[in-house]
């Protein structure tokens, strides 16, 4: 047997880990990163075919999971939290790109010290009462690159990368329904097939406003977003013309409330034209986040080799 596979039985005893980027994790406690905890859960072995091949899918390698007694720092750490009554936390999950709220769980100590090693995120299921590593059945795993308490320590935040859908609706988050007073009548809307009223951050509210604009077919005068899809030339001419300005302000000491209106200029056109061609801005995102750490200059000689 090479070094580093076990066997059906043998592999019932493993997690998984995410290898390569750096973890952070944001408390006054040390956190190693590559080690990982034993949490006792066994399954059946013939599920471990589909989760050997969801764990590649994440990037994931097969690794032991240590007590939280084998990882310094680890029990100082969970000895910091403010457990409730069942000894457990609250956790919101956050999308590390676009910052969307994905989801609400509860952790317990060997959930978080799982999620700490493996840079999956694990929690503790109160319907199941037992561990809950998001993703084992679905496939749907969130990749944690970053852990925060909070200032009182009874909750944390984990901050990741999702792989597929949040929400056992399928819907992308937990949160797709808004609740509004109008002439003192209280109405809520909002279904888990549609992010038309899952709250958004300013960016991803606009790229929603742009993508409805597209898809008005109500006849009445066309918006210059409608305009500017329709043709592509006077787009382009558009965010050349406004990067321009954007420079301007700068050459000409125009000042940074003039800046930060031609930067939204900018921005608001460059979403239109990533529309135009269906990029979603948490690609972009995503794509900035993946340069984190690398010098520019370095990455636009790897851009003209390949």
């Amino acid at each position: 047997m090479q070094k580093g596979l076990c066997s059906a039985p043998q592999l019932l005893r493993y997690r998984w880990r995410i290898p390569a980027q750096p973890f952070r994790c944001y408390s006054a406690w040390h956190c190693p990163p590559r080690q990982l905890v034993d949490s006792g859960s066994l399954r059946k072995a013939g599920a471990f075919h589909t989760l050997t091949q969801q764990a590649a899918n994440v990037g994931a390698e097969q690794a032991p999971v240590l007590d939280e007694r084998e990882v310094e720092g680890m029990s100082h750490f969970l000895d910091s939290l403010k457990w409730d009554d069942n000894s457990l936390v609250t956790v919101i999950v956050q999308h590390v790109d676009t910052g969307a709220i994905l989801m609400q769980a509860f952790a317990d100590r060997a959930a978080i010290s799982e999620t700490l090693q493996t840079r999956l995120a694990t929690f503790y299921s109160r319907s199941r009462k037992g561990r809950w590593c998001k993703g084992e059945t679905s496939g749907h795993f969130i990749r944690v690159t970053g852990v925060f308490p909070d200032c009182d320590r009874d909750s944390l935040l984990y901050v990741g990368d999702p792989v597929g859908p949040a929400c056992h609706t399928g819907a992308p988050t937990c949160w797709f329904s808004e609740v509004t007073l109008s002439e003192s009548k209280v109405s809520e809307r909002g279904e888990p097939t549609s992010q038309s009223m899952a709250p958004a951050s300013t960016l991803l509210a606009l790229q929603r406003i742009i993508q409805q604009r597209k898809e008005d077919t109500s006849g009445g005068k066309p918006s210059w977003t409608a305009r500017l899809l329709s043709s592509p030339e006077l787009l382009c001419e558009k965010v050349r013309e406004e990067a321009g300005e954007l420079c301007q302000t700068l050459e000409e000491q125009e000042g940074p409330h003039r800046a930060a209106s031609e930067a939204a200029d900018l921005l608001y056109h460059s979403l239109v034209l990533l529309n135009l061609q269906e990029v979603d801005i948490a690609a972009v995102l995503s794509e900035l986040r993946g340069r984190f750490g690398i010098s520019g200059v370095e990455e636009k000689a790897s851009r003209k080799r390949s």
